[in-house]
């Protein structure tokens, strides 16, 4: 007679445990989520500003915007609760993907009017 486990597994990719991940999550600072977030949305403005070695596959500049416009809000939002140890590289990162987008752009943004500049104030290349 074989064993019958006492907790079946229910992490297939269409069941997650969801309860495992908010443990999870539950464990994790604040600022390192912040700072996670704002990276994962710097790759992905990067990707969509054609940056990375696949060049122009992937290129989209509208989708580009609304990212570096996210991360700008992300950072002026989360500024005062994050040290500007954290802070400073990420303004760093988000003022780089503007010039980016700025150079990238066939017809560039008025100064002040481009991704995330509501929050940056304008950015000149």
């Amino acid at each position: 007679m074989s064993e019958t486990p006492q907790h079946e597994s229910t992490d297939a990719p269409d069941n997650p445990d969801f309860e495992a991940m908010t443990r999870d999550i539950a464990e994790v600072p604040a600022v390192e989520v912040i700072v996670t977030v704002a990276v994962n949305l710097m790759s992905a403005a990067a990707v969509k500003l054609g940056l990375t070695e696949e060049g122009d596959e992937h290129k989209d500049l509208d989708e580009a915007r609304k990212l570096i416009h996210a991360l700008a809000g992300l950072l002026d939002a989360g500024a005062t609760e994050i040290s500007s140890f954290h802070a400073a590289p990420l303004r760093d990162g988000l003022k780089s993907l503007q010039l980016a987008f700025r150079e990238a752009s066939f017809v560039p943004d008025e100064p002040g009017q481009g991704p995330g500049e509501k929050y940056t104030g304008p950015v000149y290349g």
